[in-house]
């Protein structure tokens, strides 16, 4: 029965695997899936592998298994701690994979006299596990008591932590019933000490009560030294070779010695049985959903950390970029690095959207990709989590999995731009690198497409002056009594830096002052500059305004904000608009 389920657990670990790893190849991110068939995918994969290994990369391949990989060095220079956890997770469960679960496959084989039960196998399970153990409460203690800014707790996050915890607690608890087990000792004596006496079988049982832990509903300590003498005779003779001392399963012996006043009650429950069902269920359960949890990064960080090393950004092929890609984000550990130094995370703390911060961003990407659907909401959220990042690579940098992020964004931002609903924020400047960097590589349709939608979406939210034909003749003061170095059409000197908005008082008495004002004094001067003068002409922020001068004081560019300000309003109320604005106002 055992082996039958751990096959199964195997075999279905095995088909989802498989199944993961060939996602690499059929999904894509943006549009770039559409150039290279599956088939392509896998050759140039295959061909990249080989010239990898066959060329003098093969020693940065060596050194990225050896630094990054088997000493997790990147995890090392982010946080000293979470290393540690790393390490005693990995290795700990791996230790413990190889030679307990796999024991009549590699152990046994590897060691003519192996039993579970005898040193130094009998204490280094238990030393396996207290360090899976020591490292699982090294990640609840920084995921949910120190809970450092930015880091996000996600189901997939619990679940990874939990089954761990589980696997851990009842394997050690199903030791500690084992050793007080009455019923269990004397499965052992028909096994292996092969006792017909009575007398026998009571000696032994003696030394066993005093000495293993052993909990008998029939006899009692202190014993008959002479008693004591026999079993100990006994023991030598038939235990002693394939059963060390309790003691040094010392996580174990002290879980016996917890539950030692209702051990005969648990014997009688059939407790044992009960228990290693659970932990197998458990052991079951983390193995065969393995491919498809966080716990999955265990594969790909590796492959990630190995891939980055080798590709040259520049020469690799398209294809194997793509297929990296799509790798990356199963390589995600979702620790939080990217998004705790992530150079747009004051935007997050502005406005509070999680799918700013990369490790989220991550996660959506991963519904994306995967072809689920995202409510309005969400894709809303994540289009403006891709767009407002600065691009600035922090995160790739400080990613302790070798993730090339900055990529990942550049990958999706234009398609998420494109097959979504319009963004207003494409109409500021909150993310500079498209214009600077993208513009250059997209036709001026494709570039302007998102713009146009945009400024569409926000101009039929404001009632147009009908007589104005979308222009506001504006009656500035003349440039010489404004000074030489100033021109009549000063908005369009703005940058968008905020200063004037930052240093206003009607802005600053609004907890939410874009839905009090409509736009704000650096949105009404780039609308100025856009040709959206009917639209800045809209805004009830004109008429909040208290002409105190400080915008136009504060402005690095010496824009005229306030005057431009006042003189919307003039023409608003020539136009017979006034009774219009002022009710939208109030």
């Amino acid at each position: 029965m055992f082996n039958f389920l751990l096959y199964s657990a195997l075999t279905i670990f095995l088909l989802g695997l498989i199944y993961k790893i060939s996602t690499w190849f059929t999904r894509s991110l943006g549009g770039a899936g559409q150039k290279f068939t599956v088939s392509h995918r896998l050759a140039s994969a295959a061909g990249g592998i080989s010239r990898t290994l066959f060329s003098g990369k093969l020693l940065l391949f060596l050194k990225a298994l050896l630094v990054d990989v088997l000493l997790q060095s990147r995890v090392f220079k982010e946080d000293v701690y979470r290393w540690l956890a790393h390490m005693l997770i990995f290795y700990g469960f791996m230790l413990l994979l190889l030679m307990h679960a796999l024991e009549s496959e590699i152990t046994a084989v590897l060691f003519a006299d192996y039993y579970p039960t005898v040193n130094p196998f009998f204490f280094l399970r238990d030393l396996f596990g207290v360090m899976v153990l020591a490292g699982v409460g090294l990640v609840i203690l920084r995921r949910y008591l120190a809970r450092p800014r930015r880091l996000r707790t996600g189901p997939r996050d619990h679940y990874a932590i939990f089954i761990l915890a589980v696997i851990m607690l009842s394997g050690i608890g199903l030791l500690g019933l084992k050793i007080t087990s009455h019923s269990e000792f004397m499965i052992m004596v028909t096994d292996y000490a092969g006792l017909d006496d009575e007398d026998e079988i009571q000696a032994l049982e003696a030394v066993w009560v005093k000495d293993f832990g052993v909990v008998s509903p029939n006899l009692q300590p202190p014993f008959d030294e002479d008693l004591l003498s026999a079993g100990q005779e006994i023991h030598e003779s038939s235990c002693l070779d394939c059963h060390a001392s309790a003691r040094w399963a010392f996580t174990g012996y002290a879980a016996a010695k917890i539950i030692e006043p209702v051990a005969i009650w648990l014997d009688d429950l059939n407790g044992v049985t009960i228990l290693w069902y659970i932990h197998f269920l458990a052991c079951f359960a983390g193995l065969a959903y393995l491919p498809f949890s966080k716990m999955f990064h265990i594969f790909c960080a590796p492959v990630s950390l190995i891939a980055n090393q080798v590709m040259d950004p520049g020469q690799a092929d398209p294809a194997n970029v793509l297929t990296r890609q799509v790798m990356e984000l199963d390589a995600c550990t979702h620790c939080g690095s990217c998004s705790l130094n992530c150079s747009a995370g004051m935007m997050f703390e502005a406005i509070g959207n999680e799918y700013i911060l990369p490790s989220e961003k991550m996660a959506c990407l991963r519904k994306l990709v995967a072809g689920k659907q995202l409510d309005p909401g969400q894709y809303r959220a994540i289009q403006e989590g891709v767009y407002v990042c600065t691009n600035c690579d922090r995160c790739t940098v400080r990613c302790p999995s070798g993730i090339r992020l900055k990529e990942l964004w550049f990958a999706v931002r234009e398609e998420l731009l494109a097959s979504g609903p319009p963004l207003a924020s494409v109409l500021t400047p909150l993310s500079f690198a498209r214009g600077l960097v993208l513009r250059p590589e997209l036709n001026a349709p494709v570039y302007d497409a998102p713009l146009t939608r945009a400024r569409k979406a926000v101009g039929d939210q404001f009632e147009p002056l009908p007589e104005s034909g979308g222009t506001i003749p504006l009656n500035l003061p003349s440039r010489a009594s404004r000074g030489p170095a100033l021109k009549d059409d000063t908005f369009s000197h703005c940058f968008s830096c905020q200063s004037c908005t930052s240093v206003c008082p009607v802005v600053g008495n609004y907890e939410q002052p874009e839905e009090s004002l409509d736009l704000l004094p650096h949105q009404i001067m780039c609308c100025l500059g856009l040709g959206l003068s009917a639209m800045a002409g809209g805004a009830r922020m004109i008429w909040d305004c208290l002409t105190c001068y400080q915008c136009q004081e504060n402005c690095p560019q010496q824009v005229a904000v306030c005057d431009l300000l006042y003189d919307l309003k003039n023409y608003s109320v020539s136009q017979s608009q006034s009774e219009y604005r002022i009710s939208n106002s109030e």
